[in-house]
Formats: structure tokens, C-alpha cells, sequence
């Protein structure tokens, strides 16, 4: 919507408002400016967002060297997986109890060891190629404009005059948190379940690795203690569906189901 119709509506409202109503014009332009220009955010401006979001993830979770075993054990499955539709992928692991996985509109796949532990090496690329799903159908970045559009990331993406605010802590923080723990409709799901089956199977890797984490992921306990991502899978109505149809789906297509460990 461009501002001018923004400040039609604005105007519209305060002549039908009775006189005793207590509404200040300042505040509300000053509003529909920032909501405007933020609907208005470029992809350069979106990726800078990104950018400095990632760098606050990094600094803020213990990273991995390249020495350590899950570093290693991830290099070797994802060596084949240079780029996503395009978008270069990038990847690094965090050392924290979660059980997670979540990957960003610029490519960077952030997987937390707590999920190694628990994932065979297919389980845990199918879970991977699930997540790079939602960044090929720009499932993340719309998550992330979403949130720049509201609340206190919008007075900052709508301070900015047109270009990249430098975001506070605070703001990085819950910019991360919208990465990390972004909430998707059924069919964004399903869409990234299709979108990462192909983008396994294009790197060599075998789909069925996506049904058998839904799965694990679907049955794991641990009541209040479970991660955002057990949540989802073991909360969610249709997640017995999407296993079943990944299943079949590899099925069909000739792959040979793992053995579970």
C-alpha cells in the first residue's frame, strides 16, 4: 500500500472520529511513514538485515571449530550441497542442548549438536534439506520482512530514511528468534517437504532420511523440556501425513529405506 493511501485512510478516520476521542495525527503519521517504507525494503536491505542477524547468531552461540567431530561429521554429509536455487549455502554448528535446525533467506544453516546426537546422518540431512526447503520458497524471508514490519524492528527499518539500520542486541536477538523459530502454515511446510525431497535427491542424498526424522522427531518425550522443533512434529495434526507422503513418495521413486538406528 503506498503511503499516500496510508494517509487517506488516516485522514478518513479522524474526520468520522468524535471530537473527545484522544488520538494524536503526529504519531499515527509518523507510523504509517515507517509501515510504508518498510513494505518497501529491498532485497539488498533485507540481506544486510539477514547479514546482521547471522553475525549476532554467531557471536552469541558457541560455534564449532572446523576440528570438532560434529564439524567434521557435517562437512562430509554436506559436501555436495554447495547452493540452494542459487542462494550459497554455508554451514556451521552450535554447541547448545536444543534440538534444532533452522537455515536463513542468505543460505546460512545453523545446526545445533544436541540434534546430531539424536538424528542418523540421513535423518539429520533430511531434516537439513526440510529447513533449506522454507529458504528456496522464500518461506524465511518473508517470516523475516513479517518482522520487520511490526513492533520495534519496524521504528528501526522505518528510521532508517531508505537505508539499513544498525539494529540493538535487543532487536538482533528477537530477529534470531524469528530465524531460528520461525512458525509456518500447513502448506509452507508442505511446500518446504517437497522442495527439500528434490533438493536432497539433486545432491546424491537419499529422501527417505525425511520421513524417518519427522518420525523420530514426532515420537520424541520430554514433556516441557522439548525444543521448539519436537514441538512442532510432535504436536502438529498433520505431521503422520507428511511422513506418510515422503514415504511413499521415496518409495515410489526407488530408494531403499535405511535402517533405523
Amino acid at each position: 500500500m503506498k503511503f499516500s493511501k496510508i494517509f487517506g485512510l488516516i485522514m478518513a478516520l479522524c474526520v468520522a472520529m468524535p471530537a473527545a476521542a484522544q488520538f494524536n495525527l503526529k504519531k499515527a503519521v509518523s507510523a504509517a511513514q515507517k509501515g510504508a517504507q518498510a513494505l518497501t525494503l529491498t532485497d539488498e536491505q533485507m540481506a544486510a538485515y539477514v547479514k546482521q542477524s547471522v553475525d549476532w547468531m554467531d557471536k552469541n552461540n558457541p560455534v564449532l571449530p572446523e576440528d570438532n567431530p560434529y564439524v567434521q561429521r557435517l562437512r562430509k554429509l554436506t559436501a555436495n550441497c554447495k547452493d540452494a536455487d542459487g542462494i550459497p549455502l554455508n554451514f556451521k554448528v552450535y554447541d547448545v542442548i536444543d534440538v534444532n535446525a533452522f537455515a536463513c533467506p542468505d543460505g546460512s544453516v545453523r545446526v545445533f549438536s544436541s540434534l546430531m546426537d539424536i538424528m542418523s546422518d540421513d535423518e539429520l540431512m533430511g531434516v537439513i534439506g526440510h529447513e533449506i526447503g522454507h529458504v528456496i520458497k522464500r518461506h524465511s524471508k518473508n517470516a523475516l520482512k513479517h518482522e520487520l514490519l511490526t513492533g520495534a524492528l519496524m521504528d528501526a527499518a522505518g528510521a532508517a530514511s531508505g537505508k539499513v539500520a544498525v539494529l540493538t542486541d535487543s532487536q538482533l536477538g528477537a530477529l534470531g528468534q524469528t530465524l531460528m523459530n520461525a512458525k509456518y502454515s500447513q502448506k509452507q511446510e508442505s511446500e518446504a517437504d517437497d522442495c527439500g525431497y528434490d533438493f536432497l535427491v539433486a545432491n546424491g542424498l537419499n529422501p527417505w532420511g525425511m520421513s524417518m526424522a519427522f518420525e523420530k522427531l514426532m515420537g520424541s518425550e520430554g514433556g516441557a523440556k522439548q525444543s521448539t522443533i519436537q514441538k512442532m512434529f510432535s504436536s502438529h495434526p498433520d505431521t503422520q501425513k507428511r511422513i506418510e507422503k515422503m514415504a511413499k513418495r521415496a518409495t515410489k521413486d526407488g530408494y531403499a529405506k535405511p535402517e533405523a538406528k
